[in-house]
C-alpha cells in the first residue's frame, strides 16, 4: 500500500471513532447532566527524503462541551441543578469524581447518595447527612437547612486545569487538582438536562458517514488500480 492508502486508512479510523462519539451523544440526549463530546483530530507531518511530506491524521482525543443545558422542574427535595460553572463532587470506589447529574436520595444512614450509591460531598469534602423525615430546603449557594437549622453546604467544584477533565463513564468525570466555585448557583427541585443538540448531532453523523464513504470509495479505487498494475506486469 502506498502513502495515500495509509493516509486514508488513518483518516477512516479517526472517522470511525468520531462516529462512535456522535452515536454516544445521541444515545444520551435524555440523560440527566450529560455533557456532549467531540473528537479532536491532530495532524502528524513526516518529511520524506524525496518528494512532498506525508501527512497522517490522528483522532485520539475528546473534547467535552461544558455549555449550560436547560433545567427541568421535578419538585424533588433532593433533586439539585447547577446554574453556571461547577460540578458536584461524588465519592466513588475509584476516587472522587465530578458530575452535573443532580439526582440524589438519602441512604439508610441519612447520607445523600446518587442512584448508584455514591455519596455526595459538601464544600469541605465530607459526606452530607440529612436527618430522617426532616423537610429540607436549599439556598442558591447550596446551603441545606432543616427547620431553619443549616445542615451542610453542597460543594461546587471545577478542575484547576480545564484540560485535566477526563470523561470516565456515564456522567462522571475525573480531574486533577480541584478548586471551589464561588459564583455557581444550585436550585432545589430541578435537574439539568443533557446539553446534546439532537439536530446538530444527527447532521454531524450524516456528515461523518458521507466522509467515511468517500474514503472507502478511494480505497476501493486504489485497490482496483493496484490489481490492474499487477495483472498487467504479470502477463
Amino acid at each position: 500500500m502506498d502513502a495515500a492508502g495509509y493516509t486514508t486508512l488513518s483518516r477512516q479510523s479517526g472517522l470511525m471513532r468520531e462516529m462512535q462519539v456522535v452515536a454516544n451523544n445521541i444515545a444520551n440526549i435524555s440523560t440527566t447532566g450529560f455533557r456532549r463530546e467531540g473528537t479532536v483530530f491532530a495532524e502528524h507531518v513526516y518529511r520524506m527524503d524525496e518528494g512532498p511530506s506525508l501527512s497522517m491524521p490522528h483522532a485520539a482525543g475528546r473534547a467535552v462541551d461544558l455549555s449550560q443545558a436547560g433545567l427541568s422542574m421535578t419538585g424533588g427535595a433532593f433533586d439539585f441543578a447547577i446554574q453556571g460553572e461547577g460540578f458536584f463532587l461524588i465519592e466513588t470506589p475509584q476516587g472522587n469524581r465530578l458530575t452535573r447529574a443532580g439526582r440524589f436520595t438519602p441512604n439508610e444512614a441519612g447520607e445523600l447518595v446518587t442512584p448508584d450509591g455514591n455519596r455526595l460531598l459538601d464544600a469541605g469534602g465530607a459526606p452530607i447527612f440529612v436527618p430522617p423525615g426532616s423537610a429540607v430546603s436549599m439556598a442558591e449557594d447550596g446551603t441545606l437547612s432543616a427547620g431553619g437549622t443549616p445542615l451542610a453546604q453542597v460543594g461546587l467544584w471545577r478542575p484547576a486545569d480545564p484540560l485535566s477533565l477526563r470523561h470516565q463513564s456515564g456522567t462522571l468525570f475525573e480531574a486533577g487538582e480541584l478548586e471551589p466555585v464561588e459564583d455557581g448557583r444550585v436550585f432545589q427541585g430541578f435537574l439539568e438536562e443533557s446539553n446534546v443538540n439532537p439536530v446538530s448531532e444527527i447532521a454531524r453523523m450524516i456528515e461523518v458517514q458521507r466522509a467515511y464513504e468517500l474514503g472507502q470509495k478511494f480505497l476501493d479505487a486504489e485497490d482496483s488500480r493496484a490489481r490492474g498494475v499487477i495483472e498487467t506486469l504479470g502477463r
